[in-house]
């Protein structure tokens, strides 16, 4: 058997190289010509928004860090008093670097990002596969950038403490920073775009992007740092959540049978699956029939063949347990069927979306009823598809031996986001192209290129909606593997407090019929629900002070409603209401899930703490995939008219599906994917609190 060193050397070198092809892809982007002075012009508002955006965001939640830092210091994993002093140091600085490597995976995909649509816009004169090579290879950077981060910080994190508890601490600052990035660009994107629609579509009739219209630049900011930064984030979190999970699993399963080759299993698959996203990212390529959708697809399919044929071969070569791998290739199966279950639901050449789209006909109230109705139906599949997965690696892999099946259940969640480099670099893809047609038609590049970009624009639409599902279904698996790495947790602490002894556990499973287990449940299943509403409450807030400030441009700056030449609107004052306000609401948001993890630890101890993640599991994973599938039905239904269908654009069907777009956007982007992350950060805090829970809690 090959040493762990080996795999923890291999692991860190596919990471660097990861970094290479990130440099490269960004180099070649930034090679692209652009000419079109408008297009500069209107790209550079966009960058520097989402720079002040960012700079401002990032100001806030260094405080937060630091405040955090200092009570991991004070109390984590134990408090200083009661053990030693190092320890605690550790995880504190494990925690902020998980911060920081979350943050720069952000900041690397904003800069490409700005860049990348411009190029996008006027590759586009040169046709549809020059543009969506400059659409994919931006938002490859991304893909490359934070999973490279993931792998190397996780590796470097675990080579240098050895430590699993150390590694959960990593990943909660990942997780928090990843939180209150994708609230607070969900609360940006979503008010510059509400307010966009509902002044320019729905008021005056002008389109989408009308450069009369002051919310449009806030809007296009509002793709990069929510789609961009706080999808980035999103996905960043899950993975090195899902590896913490599993290699928390991995090592106390290795300390009682002896050697390392579970911990090597988790660092070999986690580095394949690295491997097959930058080779599928190199191949992809438009064929001859020049259908982006096809070829965001096919990428995705040659990286998870990739993935499942070099992981074969790893099992093969190294030893590893061919149950772990069937494991492991049961999430990855599933994460794709959840993809494709998503994209039935929201793809407008499907049935789901044209009924709701011919409902538009009789008025909003009907586009909102039948959007809710197949949006739930949609839950379904995915929550089937969760479930089985998770049964199907648990029985697998049960009769290796005590703690196998719970790990299988965290590989087959590291299955499922082993292509997730190719996964981010499609969904990177969609805001370059949405912001790439907003700049043709700002800088009057003409119908064709219009055309061009529509398409890939849809293209963008379609796989945001399947990536978006994939990150949930993805951080289901790995939530339910965080409650196994929970109750290892509880179990080595409960030794350490000689509550019980060695080799014994304290946890094996929880009694729902227990009280103090379904009082957690409960709560736990509320606190999804009163995220959304925070959540959406904010882009409400902040949408009405938007809408004021664009009625006051459009009453008291002459010519600017009938767009004289020379007029321009106060963009930036658009910016700063987003920003301000999104930053304003997220703190709250945030914090509401942490500290009722918290209160319910200390009521009712890591008992009450076992049914609270399992009702916040379950509610959580129900809500992310119906808000996110709904909205994005409602955005397709709209999408699918103003294709000429049901009347066009202008017709009492498309202002109908406009507001059905409005309702569906702070779903879809705001507070359906802040979700997932929501789960994963309290599940992060059980575990890291589990010992003064254990010490501290009214009820025993």
């Amino acid at each position: 058997m090959v040493g762990l060193n080996a795999f923890l050397l291999l692991s860190t070198a596919i990471a660097i190289l990861a970094f290479v092809c990130a440099g490269w892809l960004y180099s070649w982007v930034n090679k692209q010509p652009t000419k079109n002075q408008r297009i500069q012009e209107v790209s550079g508002y966009i960058r520097r928004g989402a720079a002040a955006f960012l700079k401002k965001e990032y100001r806030v939640l260094a405080r937060f860090a630091g405040i955090v830092a200092i009570l991991i210091l004070l109390f984590l994993p134990a408090p200083i008093w009661k053990g030693s002093f190092l320890p605690n140091l550790v995880m504190a600085i494990a925690y902020l670097a998980g911060t920081a490597f979350s943050a720069l995976a952000g900041k690397i995909g904003i800069e490409v990002a700005t860049i990348a649509n411009a190029k996008t816009a006027e590759a586009a004169q040169k046709g549809i596969r020059q543009s969506f090579l400059s659409g994919f290879r931006g938002g490859a950077v991304m893909g490359m950038a934070v999973v490279g981060s993931s792998l190397l910080g996780v590796t470097l994190i675990y080579w240098i403490t050895g430590d699993t508890t150390t590694l959960l601490g990593f990943s909660f600052g990942a997780s928090s920073l990843a939180l209150f990035a994708k609230a607070g660009g969900g609360i940006f994107t979503k008010t510059a775009d509400i307010a966009a629609d509902l002044t320019g579509k729905v008021e005056l009739g002008i389109p989408e992007d009308d450069p009369r219209n002051p919310a449009v630049i806030a809007d296009n900011v509002g793709d990069n740092v929510g789609d961009v930064a706080g999808m980035g984030a999103d996905l960043f979190d899950s993975n090195v959540a899902s590896m913490a999970a599993a290699l928390v699993m991995a090592a106390a399963i290795d300390k009682a049978v002896g050697g390392t080759v579970n911990v090597a299993m988790v660092f070999s698959y986690a580095a394949i699956g690295l491997l097959a996203s930058i080779i599928g990212v190199a191949t992809a390529r438009m064929g001859k029939n020049d259908n982006p959708t096809f070829a965001l697809n096919s990428s995705t399919y040659v990286t998870t063949g990739i993935y499942a044929v070099l992981t074969a071969l790893a099992t093969v070569a190294f030893g590893f347990e061919w149950r772990i791998w069937g494991a492991s290739a049961v999430g990855l199966l599933v994460g794709v069927i959840i993809g494709i279950a998503t994209d039935y639901f929201t793809d407008d050449r499907r049935l789901p979306v044209q009924r709701t789209a011919k409902a538009s006909e009789k008025g909003p109230a009907l586009t909102v009823l039948s959007g809710v109705a197949y949006g739930f139906v949609s839950v379904l599949p995915a929550l089937v598809g969760i479930g089985i997965s998770a049964l199907i690696s648990y029985k697998l892999c049960d009769p290796l031996g005590d703690g196998y099946a719970l790990f299988g259940i965290s590989m087959a969640a590291v299955g499922m986001l082993s292509i997730v480099g190719m996964i981010i670099s499609n969904d990177a893809y969609g805001p370059i192209v949405d912001n790439a047609r907003g700049l043709a038609e700002m800088g009057g590049l003409g119908d064709e290129v219009l055309e061009i970009t529509d398409t890939l624009d849809s293209a963008g639409n379609t796989v945001k909606a399947i990536t978006k599902g994939f990150a949930i279904g993805a951080a289901g698996l790995t939530v339910i593997s965080l409650l196994g790495a929970f109750i290892s947790e509880v179990n080595e602490a409960a030794v350490a407090l000689n509550l019980v002894e060695a080799g014994q556990k304290y946890l094996s499973g929880f009694d729902l019929i227990n009280p103090t287990v379904f009082f957690g449940m409960l709560v736990g299943a509320a606190i999804p629900a009163v995220f959304s509403a925070m959540l959406i409450l904010g882009v409400d807030r902040n949408t009405q002070r938007m809408v004021e400030e664009i009625h006051r441009q459009f009453d008291t700056i002459p010519g600017l409603r009938e767009g004289k030449e020379g007029v321009v609107p106060e963009y930036e004052k658009c910016i700063e209401i987003a920003t301000l306000g999104s930053i304003q609401e997220l703190i709250p948001a945030g914090l509401a899930g942490i500290l009722a993890t918290i209160v319910v630890g200390f009521i009712g101890g890591v008992t009450a703490i076992g049914g609270y993640l399992a009702g916040n599991i379950i509610s959580g994973l129900l809500l992310a995939l119906f808000m996110s599938n709904t909205g994005g039905l409602w955005d397709n239904s709209k999408k699918y008219i103003e294709s000429g269908q049901h009347g066009g654009k202008g017709s009492d069907a498309h202002k109908a599906a406009v507001i059905g777009d409005t309702v569906g956007d702070p779903f879809k982007d705001t507070a359906g994917p802040s979700i997932n992350t929501q789960i994963t950060v309290v599940s992060l805090v059980s575990s890291l609190m589990s010992s003064i829970f254990l010490m501290f809690s009214l009820i025993r």
